[in-house]
């Protein structure tokens, strides 16, 4: 079967080929007829598994459009060329060849298809190169924010903000959450706000700046309903506990359902949160009898405190 696809596809190279030749009563080259035919090749190729070749096919297609002035074929046929790269696991190359046909895709007045080149070049680039990962998520969200199309672009945002968040660059996802946050804020999807907030906290905090996550926090007042919202109320829990030094508070807010089940990426930050010089988290009951002495939690009951009066005052 592999066999015959490969002559198949020789074939449709050898009828591209003398499209391309002039004579005497052929001027110029047949660009359209050799594009199709470069075309079949490179389908025959892939269908073989011969990616290398169904790549080179697709190039030359591509080649055949732009000398044809067909800009938007000329795109798909390099976008496909990137996909055999992908599958010769060439990703860096592949990614070279989809931003290629992105431009193009701008160049022919279709930001949609660019946009959405650019997305796909990102899931696959994701797992290995997480920075040119959310380069190309931000340029696509570019695009779409340039066309208006502001659900699109917010949630490719989405997108760079956790891999930011991933890889750790905390002071860019700061930047790029708020961001979020405001398109939201335009497309008066409030609820979101909330959680984009908390978002803002957890990293304002890894950050070690209090100020800046109680200000996130304070500035939110402003977006209606925010104010009696749970994601409020726990936001001002987990910001009492942060500044009192108090772990145990910090460390219930956290394991909240209303923060472990965030992104994954967020809910692992609100599970490593750890406040600066505060007390450790949670022990049991068994741990505190070990001679460890913990702060009593607030509005502790009677027992708890009968604990505390004689810790250690036995031994």
């Amino acid at each position: 079967m592999a066999a015959q696809k490969i002559n198949e596809a020789l074939e449709h190279l050898a009828k591209a080929e003398k499209c391309l030749k002039t004579g005497f009563l052929k001027w110029k080259p047949d660009y359209d007829s050799a594009a199709s035919e470069y075309s079949k090749a490179a389908v025959a190729f892939k269908n073989a598994k011969q990616y290398d070749q169904a790549k080179d096919a697709f190039l030359r297609e591509a080649e055949s459009h732009e000398n044809n002035k067909a800009l938007f074929h000329a795109a798909k046929a390099y976008e496909q060329a990137g996909m055999m790269l992908k599958e010769m696991q060439k990703l860096p190359e592949a990614i070279h060849l989809i931003e290629k046909a992105s431009m193009m895709f701008l160049e022919n007045g279709t930001p949609d298809t660019a946009a959405m080149a650019l997305e796909r070049a990102g899931k696959l680039i994701e797992h290995v190169n997480l920075e040119k990962a959310v380069h190309l998520y931000q340029q696509s969200a570019n695009v779409f924010e340039n066309e208006e199309r502001l659900r699109q672009a917010v949630e490719l945002l989405g997108k760079a903000s956790r891999l930011l968040v991933r890889a750790r660059r905390l002071d860019e996802a700061v930047v790029s959450i708020l961001k979020e946050k405001n398109m939201y804020k335009e497309i008066e999807n409030y609820p979101t706000c909330y959680k984009k907030t908390i978002a803002q906290v957890l990293v304002h905090l890894h950050r070690n700046d209090y100020v800046a996550a109680e200000k996130c926090v304070r500035e939110s007042y402003s977006i209606p309903g925010f104010s009696g919202s749970e994601d409020c109320t726990a936001l001002e829990q987990l910001l009492e506990g942060y500044d009192q030094q108090d772990q145990d508070q910090v460390y219930d807010v956290c394991n909240s359902p209303l923060f472990k089940y965030m992104d994954n990426d967020y809910a692992k930050l609100a599970l490593s949160l750890v406040v600066p010089g505060g007390g450790t988290k949670k022990k049991s009951p068994a741990a505190s009898q070990n001679g460890v002495s913990q702060p009593a939690p607030q509005g502790g009951s009677q027992v708890e405190e009968d604990d505390d009066e004689y810790a250690g005052g036995l031994c």
